[in-house]
């Protein structure tokens, strides 16, 4: 393997076996859940680095029998045979180890709180924010996630002008973090009598759900003010001050949540302050918090966009990895694991060439 420092992977071996003895031993119950951790996450690519290096022996085994004058023909041909056997199994172990020794994004196993936003477009970009958060609960029901929203600004002619929600359950961030940007669609709105296409946008940002142990937040940096809820809900919202704005002073961010139980709307705005103050930190190479927001939402132009959706054509297209799907509705119905593959691998292969490069 020239790729990789042979070096790195004898200290990863060296590592397991350090681990083994010290599971063997006696231990503190926080030491040995620590090792116990470290272990399983490490085991995996000890196994698929014995693997290659067995297979490395065998070829070159195989590669003595092929150079030897005196090797009976008939075992030449089959050394032959199991060496391009044995070439292809290399190949493919050889990559699996690259991807285990790829840096791993702490936040890829978080939950995350999902913000969808209109953008240019009025009344259809609120539809169209609609549509986007209905393909999301239904990813989120195929991968068995759970939902649960957050908050939300009803469009006038349907859809929303804002809805967020928490998605909890397995790995939710390392599937769905490349669906930050923004998000045009064409098509012709249920409105337009001339039957023009138009375009319209909305944005969609991911955020890594924070626990208290990744962001503590003073009191002394937060403002609590309690307001009467607007919206659905009859005479209870309307006369009663449920709804709670939170800002944080050191930044300017402000969240508001305005269900009917103060209690749990103020719960429910930490929660969202919590995940915004840790997505800024772990973008810390952005000084400015306006400018780390800005990134990776946009401003919701349909010019600043990350993947259109062509209702005309039948077709989704992502401009990043100039990717195009032709199966619209299946993909609005939440059949978008597909794109969601090729985002993960483009990106792993970014960051493979990357430690080529450095190697």
């Amino acid at each position: 393997m020239t790729q990789i420092p042979l070096d790195k992977l004898e200290s990863i071996l060296d590592r397991s076996s350090e681990l083994e003895k010290s599971l063997s031993s006696e231990l503190s119950s926080e030491d040995y859940v620590k090792f116990s951790k470290e272990y399983s996450e490490i085991e995996p690519l000890k196994n698929a680095i014995v693997d290659w290096k067995k297979f490395q022996t065998e070829s070159e085994e195989l590669n003595d029998i092929i150079n030897d004058d005196s090797s009976d023909p008939e075992m030449l041909d089959l050394a032959k045979t199991e060496l391009e056997e044995l070439k292809e199994n290399i190949l493919q172990i050889e990559e699996s180890i690259q991807l285990m020794l790829l840096p791993k994004d702490k936040a890829d196993a978080n939950d995350v709180i999902l913000e969808i936003r209109a953008g240019t477009g009025g009344d259809e970009a609120a539809i169209f924010a609609g549509d986007l958060y209905r393909m999301y609960q239904r990813y989120s029901d195929l991968n068995k996630w759970k939902t649960q929203i957050m908050a939300l600004s009803d469009g006038d002619v349907g859809g929303y002008k804002e809805i967020i929600l928490s998605i909890s359950g397995e790995n939710v961030f390392s599937k769905l973090k490349f669906e930050s940007g923004v998000h045009r669609v064409q098509r012709v709105p249920e409105t337009e009598s001339g039957g023009r296409v138009h375009t319209s946008a909305a944005t969609v940002a991911v955020l890594p759900e924070a626990e208290e142990v990744d962001v503590e937040i003073a009191n002394s940096d937060i403002r609590i003010d309690t307001m009467r809820s607007s919206g659905a809900g009859g005479q209870h919202v309307n006369t009663t001050d449920s709804a709670v704005r939170i800002t944080h002073l050191p930044t300017g961010i402000v969240v508001i949540s305005s269900e009917k139980s103060q209690h749990q709307n103020r719960a429910k705005a930490m929660q969202v302050l919590r995940t915004r103050l840790y997505d800024l930190s772990i973008s810390s190479q952005q000084n400015e918090i306006a400018s780390a927001r800005k990134s990776q939402v946009g401003s919701g132009d349909r010019s600043e966009r990350i993947r259109t959706y062509n209702f005309p054509q039948g077709r989704v297209t992502d401009h990043r990895i100039n990717y195009t799907i032709y199966k619209l509705d299946n993909f609005l119905n939440g059949d978008i694991q597909e794109l969601i593959n090729k985002l993960i691998s483009e990106d792993q292969a970014k960051k493979i060439a990357e430690n080529i490069n450095n190697a």
